[in-house]
This record gives C-alpha cells, structure tokens and sequence, in this order.
C-alpha cells in the first residue's frame, strides 16, 4: 500500500529548522561527484534544477562546507568506514555512500553532535527509495564511527590518506617524498578567498578586512555571499586566486597591444589583460563559458572582443603582438578549491589533455607576430602539462625562446622562478600567519619570445 506523502508545507518546515535539507543537498552532491563523475562546479552551478536551488544561504554554506570537508577527508573516512562495514558497501544502493560519507565527516571533522549527524543521516536514507532498506546499517555504522572512528582516522597520515594513490606516487616520482607531502598536506585546509583589485589593494584590504599578498592580491577568509561583499557590485574587484594572477603579468607593459587570450573563461586573466590597457580578443570553446565570461567582464566595467571557436585551430586577420595561453589541464594544482580533482581526474586524462594543450601551443605560435611574446600556463603539477610541454615546443619551433623570468618581476617571490626560467608554485608556498590564510594553487608558466 502507498503511503500518502506528509503536508509539504509542514515538512519543508521542519526540515529547515533541523538542517535536513542543507544535508540531502550535500549527499545529491557527493553522489553526482562520486558515483556520476560529475564535476563540483558543475553540480554547484546548477541554477534551476541543481541540489542549491531553493536553499536559504545559511544551508547553502552548510552544504558546501559538508561537501567539501568529505572530499578533502574522503580517504580517512573510507578507511574508517571500512572498519564498521564488515560486508562492504551493498550495490544499488541510491544515495548510501554519500550519506555515510557526508555523516561521518561531520562527526568526525566538523563537530556536529553525533545525534544529530546520525539521525539525520538515517531521515536522508529513508527518503531515498533504494538506500531506505539500509536505515538501520546507516545508524549502527554512524554510532561506531562516532564512538571509535577519531581514533582510527587520528592514526592515519592524513596528508597521505586523503591523496588517492595514482597521485600520490605520481608526485613523489616528480617531486620527491618530502615535497609530495607538503602539497598533500596543504590540502586539507580550505583555501582563503583571494581578489584581483583595481584600484588601490591596501585601500580594499582595509574596507574588506584582509591583507595585501606580495603579487598584488587581496586575501580575504571566506565568509558569507562573495556578492554581498562591498565594491562586488560596483566591479572593483573579482575573485582570483594568487598563483593564477601571475601569468597575465609576464606579458610586462601591454597597453595598446593586440593580446590574444586563448581559452579565455571564465575571464579573470581577460580582465587583467583590459584594465592593463590591451586590446584583447577572448577566445573560447564554449559557448555558455563565452556567455560567463561576457557577464563576468560587464560587471567590471571592461569592452573585449569575444569569439566562441575552437583555439587549437582558429585564425585571425593579422598576428597578435602576444598571446596568453592559460590551457585546459589536469588541475591537480588547484585541488584546495576543487578537491573532487583526485576523484574524477587520472592519468589517461594527464596524457589525452597533454596532446590537447600540444595543439593549443602549435596555433597559439601561428597566432603570434615575429617578435610578440607568448605565455603558456597551467594550474598543473604535473611536468607532461609545464615543463615537457615547453621542452617539447622549443624543440619543434627554433623561431621561439624562452625569456626567463627576472628576480625584480612583480609576481612576489624569486623561490617560484626556476632555474630554467620558468615559473613553477605549490600549494604549500605563500605561507602567512595561519594554514587558514596561507597557501596558493600550484601553477606552471613560461613566457617565449618569437624571432623578429
């Protein structure tokens, strides 16, 4: 016999005063990240038919305090799971996995009163009609994990657990145990919220409570709507994380210049490369990201020509006295604000995106006048997408060179320039007072110069 659902009004109440659906959004998070290969950003994205839609903003922040505490934790909390689920995860299952993740990790790493977490988690299983049958396994697994689980996750290396395998002997082939370490460590901690201002940064490190990093940046730790932050809607700033505001400055005095952006969206360089002056043409592939981006530029005010094609393969009317390439990459150094990266991302994606970002090079060279300046860059720490994409381009260009970067270039400290010439971050660099305020994404880029 069908049951007759409960009053919707009274329901949606009640779940509201006791955090539910702030909960059921997080596991319909996970589990398109998860189990569907969805990324974060997409899922979050969603205007209309996504998990956020019609949550309030206190259990919108909720949610994504949830979703990212158990995908930056996921590996101690599978390893605690593990212990408390003697036959494994039963298949076909809905949404179990995620609500157990979601549960344990605000039992174990956000100090949610494990009642709460637990029946909460068992009111979000009964909702889903294929993980109901496991209420009960949810709420027995819940309490142990609450009675022995710290223990268990405290004992691990959690810099290490929390880095799926293929990643982490990925690293410490490339850059040494100790190094692969501190990445992993620098991970754990949600990343502070980083703005590229345009007028002056001590003025708005002020008005905003936060302080001026050594590229120009303004650093903030996140709190509330970024829109409801003062000079947003007035486009005094847009949000960028440190390492990513570097390359656009490698192209030196642009003012005047003809600059192609390839793979432009969502447009944080774009809006470097305009309000430095340049005439600059954004290209992109998508149509909906050119979309963004358009939006994006509108709010601060800035004019750039924008062309939806494929940057691997368009041309232009005449050469352009520089090119900024910021190609489409692995991402694994940007894993601090998008930790669903382990989990959707492998090495078979590292070698396909390598050819990819081999062909953006090859037409970004052909979109370059004698003597114009290129800037290649990725949020990578993988070398196959930075350092042997550039050995492998000068190699098949002898018109191109590299310019190495000088010690007195305005991007912070000499430590990121390499010998090589090259600029190469980690995670774990720009230390501050705090973890919560220190960090940034790990990026590659080199800037060549074409023969004359």
């Amino acid at each position: 016999m069908t049951k007759t659902p409960p009053n919707k009004t009274l329901s949606r109440t009640r779940d509201h005063q006791v955090g539910l659906p702030a909960r059921r959004a997080a596991a319909t998070v996970l589990d398109a990240v998860l189990q569907k290969k969805q990324p974060l950003d997409d899922v979050l994205g969603r205007v209309r038919d996504g998990a956020m839609f019609d949550l309030p903003t206190r259990d919108r922040a909720l949610a994504r305090a949830i979703v990212g505490t158990s995908l930056r934790r996921k590996g101690q909390i599978d390893r605690v799971l593990e212990t408390f689920l003697d036959r494994g995860l039963p298949a076909r299952a809905g949404t179990l996995y995620p609500i157990l993740l979601s549960g344990a990790a605000q039992i174990l790493f956000m100090n949610v009163p494990p009642h709460a977490a637990i029946d909460l988690a068992v009111r979000l299983a009964q909702w889903d009609p294929r993980a109901k049958r496991y209420d009960k396994l949810v709420n027995a697994v819940l309490r142990r994990v609450s009675e022995k689980g710290a223990g268990i996750a405290g004992a691990l290396d959690a810099g290490r657990a929390n880095t799926p395998d293929w990643l982490w002997d990925r690293w410490v082939r490339t850059w040494g145990e100790e190094r692969a370490q501190a990445i992993a460590d620098a991970q754990l901690t949600e990343p502070p919220l980083d703005l590229t201002v345009t007028g002056d940064p001590k003025k708005w490190a002020a008005e905003l409570g936060g302080k001026v990093l050594p590229t120009g940046s303004v650093r903030l730790l996140p709190k509330g709507r970024i829109e409801d932050l003062p000079g947003f809607a007035d486009g005094a700033w847009w949000v960028q994380d440190a390492a990513a505001s570097i390359p656009a400055k490698l192209l030196h005095d642009i003012a005047g210049k003809r600059v192609a952006d390839l793979c432009a969206a969502p447009g944080g360089k774009t809006a470097q490369l305009a309000a430095a002056g340049a005439n600059v043409t954004a290209v992109d592939l998508s149509k909906a990201r050119v979309a963004r981006l358009e939006e994006n530029l509108a709010r601060l005010g800035l004019f750039v020509q924008t062309i939806t094609a494929d940057a691997s393969t368009w041309q232009a009317d005449e050469p352009f006295d520089a090119v900024l390439l910021d190609a489409p990459c692995s991402s694994t150094g940007t894993i601090r604000r998008h930790p669903d990266v382990p989990y959707l991302k492998s090495d078979k994606d590292i070698a396909e995106l390598a050819a990819l970002q081999a062909r953006l090079l090859n037409n970004a060279v052909r979109l370059l006048k004698p003597g114009g300046t290129l800037v290649y860059s990725t949020c990578s720490l993988e070398p196959e997408e930075g350092e042997a994409q550039i050995a492998a381009l000068l190699a098949r260009n002898e018109s191109l060179r590299i310019e190495p970067l000088h010690a007195d270039e305005p991007f912070g400290d000499t430590e990121w320039a390499q010998a090589s010439g090259v600029l190469r971050t980690f995670p774990y660099q720009l230390a501050l007072d705090s973890p919560e305020w220190s960090g940034m994404d790990g990026f590659f880029a080199a800037r060549l110069v074409r023969a004359s």
